[in-house]
């Protein structure tokens, strides 16, 4: 070899277990003073994160550390391609040109460059996720306000009191409630996910075979449930039940996995479902919604549209049904069923959707977010064929992608905790590493949401504030910080 040759050297390890609660790999590149580690889901591109060293020797060093600890964690050498990627679904849609003779009054756009599926929109942000792994935050007049760079296609956007989620195809679940996200969740690698909620800090995941899967706030798997059908798009939860849409229709399970409240079979395959406090709304293949009552399961309404139904959505109470169809349509209806109108949404089918404040937000198959009109002046006048003109929402090309914290050197360090600031500390508990409360005033049994990518035995955090939640845990409110 010439003298002064750069010499690359690489090594690539996986960790699959039988049982499938693990499928990913790790592979260390060291180049002359350069260390690159990448890591992931085993089959995926995953992230990919650089450091220099002063020399040579010090790199090799750094490196040989790192496939050390990888090592006594159960990673074994691989060969990349060897093994079979975890199974994910994107859902295969069609989007035909809709049939209405108006076209909605979209007040803005905002194109996200992917096709989008997640969205969530509360008092002060609407949320997009896409399958490129981007999460956009705007206003409600579209200004955008932040990004998030997740490794992987996002599935769905789910709220849970404060908190906002990210199911992706990566199999994890981040949560966006910081200005860092992290891993809040981890799911089996044999689920196929195809739709998640949230309910106080409980994790419902719905999967391509019709299977539902229970995770607690601490990762933990309590139970699982195999329906009547397959391809479970639908998944809502509540204090009194778990609802689980499917081919064969809705199922209502006891929230803590003990057995069946009731099923009802739906007109055609759910598609989609949305939830009120006192009913489920299940969005099918066979061009209707279905209101179902959440006591007994028995239809309450059927809300006809003209295609397969994507997503639906109601006004608080379920005043209006909001419904998309294949066809770049959307619906409102009366509670009782009476269609009021449809109109075309000026871009392809919403895949998913939500109302707040006389405004409907949509997102849709070229991966816009479109914010309508739904005022009764604004819609009377659409159909009359007045529309305003829709504003395209433009990205600033400087607004940075916040991607998740994957090791406790990545976050900010502080010598102290600041005043009114709360300090955790990540303990041995039965086997397990966990997090608990540091500082007085709290209750000590109480176990922390924390993600498992940054804790280290013995580490200590700083975080802005704690919210204590029911089934005994806190959540993080705010920025993490190490404690030097």
């Amino acid at each position: 070899m010439p003298a002064g040759a750069t010499v690359t050297t690489t090594t690539y390890l996986e960790l699959s277990q039988d049982d499938g609660s693990a499928h990913k790999f790790y592979e260390v590149t060291v180049t002359d003073c350069v260390v690159t580690v990448r890591y992931g889901r085993i089959g995926a591109t995953g992230q990919t994160q650089t450091t220099t060293f002063p020399t040579p020797e010090k790199a090799v060093a750094a490196a040989a550390k790192k496939i050390a600890e990888k090592s006594r964690k159960g990673y074994a050498p691989a060969v990349p391609g060897q093994r079979a990627p975890r199974a994910v679904t994107r859902r295969q849609v069609s989007s035909a040109p809709s049939t209405a003779r108006a076209v909605a009054p979209v007040l803005w756009r905002f194109r996200t460059g992917s096709a989008a599926f997640g969205i969530h929109v509360d008092e002060d942000r609407c949320w997009v996720g896409n399958q490129a792994g981007d999460v956009y935050t705007l206003d409600h007049e579209g200004a955008v306000l932040a990004r998030f760079g997740l490794p992987d296609g996002v599935k769905c956007l789910v709220a849970d009191d404060f908190w906002i989620y990210a199911g992706c195809d990566d199999g994890k679940v981040y949560d966006l409630s910081a200005k860092l996200p992290f891993a809040a969740y981890d799911i089996a690698a044999d689920v196929d996910i195809f739709w998640l909620d949230i309910h106080e800090g409980v994790l419902n995941v719905s999967d391509r075979s019709g299977g539902l899967t229970v995770i607690d706030h601490e990762d933990e798997h309590q139970w699982a449930r195999r329906s009547q059908g397959e391809h479970a798009w639908m998944i809502r939860a509540d204090d009194r039940a778990v609802y689980h849409g499917h081919s064969g229709g809705v199922t209502a399970y006891r929230p803590d996995g003990g057995g069946q409240f009731w099923h009802t079979p739906t007109r055609g395959g759910v598609l989609f479902g949305w939830q009120e406090d006192d009913a489920v709304y299940a969005g099918t293949a066979h061009r209707v919604v279905q209101r179902l009552s959440k006591a007994t399961g028995s239809v309450e309404a059927t809300f006809v549209c003209d295609g397969a139904v994507y997503s639906c959505a109601t006004s608080p109470g379920g005043r209006f049904v909001f419904a998309a169809d294949a066809a770049s349509s959307v619906y409102c209806f009366d509670r009782d069923g009476t269609r009021l109108w449809k109109l075309g949404t000026g871009g392809g089918s919403a895949l998913s959707m939500q109302y707040r404040d006389e405004r409907l937000y949509l997102v849709t198959t070229d991966g816009s977010l479109v914010c309508v009109d739904a005022s009764e002046a604004a819609v009377t006048a659409a159909q009359q064929g007045s529309v305003p003109v829709a504003r395209d929402v433009k990205l600033a090309a400087a607004l940075p992608a916040r991607a998740p914290a994957t090791a406790a050197g990545a976050l900010a360090a502080v010598g102290q905790a600041p005043a009114g600031s709360v300090v955790v500390e990540c303990v041995q508990e039965g086997g397990r590493l966990r997090v608990q409360v540091a500082t007085e005033g709290y209750d000590p049994s109480w176990n922390v949401q924390f993600p498992r990518a940054i804790r280290e035995p013995g580490a200590r955090y700083v975080v802005d504030a704690l919210h204590a939640a029911s089934g005994g845990f806190y959540r993080v409110r705010g920025d993490i910080r190490r404690l030097l």
